[in-house]
């Protein structure tokens, strides 16, 4: 069974465009049958390297600790130039099963094994979701902020499934779910969803490099990964200067050289230092892996003129 609801308008459509994906959430649940048996080969069809595959220790730990389901958390688009960030969800409990052969941190596989993935993933997961915060939200409440958003919706989500998650397992440094202690009443009104008033605040544990250890959090990187892809190459059809099927919204080479010529669309976030038509100064190029190596997945990336939050 799959769920899907979008719980607040995150993408701009463009004059006359063609129909619009959802992308407020989407969720399911796991299936009764196992989706992987022994032996199987991985979905990236290579034979394992040296690197420790993802497995369930971290998130065993925090279950026999006293949470009853943890949840896996992992982001995607926080670097971009365009489009929503997204925000993946795995949840898993003691009765999880090692996760599917071949998953891993989504930067690491290509495109056809993340998509070959995806049904594995959610299979094997006690609930999944995936949410997303749209460029005019990122404008207006930060990247921080925004992620906030998308994850809150993705929670929502499978706390309609199964019931309040206990625990969240975040890949990197920085705590971006929980509510600040000080906040002001109306924007935190507007960063939780609508119907969820008494969502209970989960324990959130930071782990760097999350999504290389640990089962939960490599799955929802996956699901995360897909999902905005899709919508972002979705999105192409209606801005095919930019390249978003190939660049995914990030500032790679042709994606910039399209701003300077054609200007911003409704996708693309306004409050950031986005080149302009006219500019020649250097180039501002940040892909996805760039951004890790860098550390930049881990902060309000002033220097690509995201707002603090």
């Amino acid at each position: 069974m799959t769920l899907g609801t979008v719980d607040a308008p995150a993408l701009v459509p463009a004059e006359e465009p063609e129909p619009a994906p959802d992308v407020g959430t989407s969720a399911g649940t796991r299936a009764t049958s196992s989706p992987t048996r022994r032996g199987a080969r991985t979905a990236s069809g290579r034979a394992p390297g040296r690197r420790r595959k993802p497995d369930l220790r971290q998130e065993r730990a925090m279950l026999r600790d006293g949470a009853r389901l943890v949840a896996g958390m992992d982001e995607v688009g926080r670097g971009a130039l365009a489009g929503p960030v997204s925000v993946g969800v795995v949840v898993v409990d003691l009765a999880t099963r090692p996760c599917p052969p071949g998953l891993t941190d989504s930067k690491l596989l290509t495109p056809a094994a993340r998509e070959a993935l995806v049904p594995l993933a959610r299979t094997w997961s006690r609930a999944w979701a995936v949410g997303h915060a749209g460029p005019a939200e990122i404008d207006a409440h930060g990247i921080v902020g925004a992620l906030r958003l998308a994850g809150r919706r993705a929670l929502a989500q499978v706390r309609r499934v199964v019931g309040d998650v206990d625990a969240v397992l975040l890949d990197g440094k920085h705590d971006w779910l929980s509510r600040p202690a000080a906040v002001d009443l109306f924007e935190a009104f507007d960063l939780d969803p609508h119907g969820d008033d008494h969502l209970v605040e989960p324990r959130v544990r930071t782990l760097v490099k999350a999504d290389l250890q640990c089962a939960s959090v490599a799955a929802a990187s996956v699901l995360a990964k897909t999902e905005r892809d899709g919508l972002m190459t979705s999105l192409a059809r209606q801005y095919p200067a930019f390249g978003w099927d190939q660049n995914k919204g990030y500032g790679a080479a042709t994606h910039v050289a399209a701003l300077r010529e054609h200007g911003a669309t409704p996708q693309h976030r306004r409050s950031w230092r986005l080149p302009v038509r006219g500019d020649d100064d250097a180039e501002l190029v940040l892909d996805e892996a760039t951004l890790a190596d860098a550390g930049l997945d881990d902060l309000a990336l002033d220097a690509t003129g995201a707002r603090g939050a």
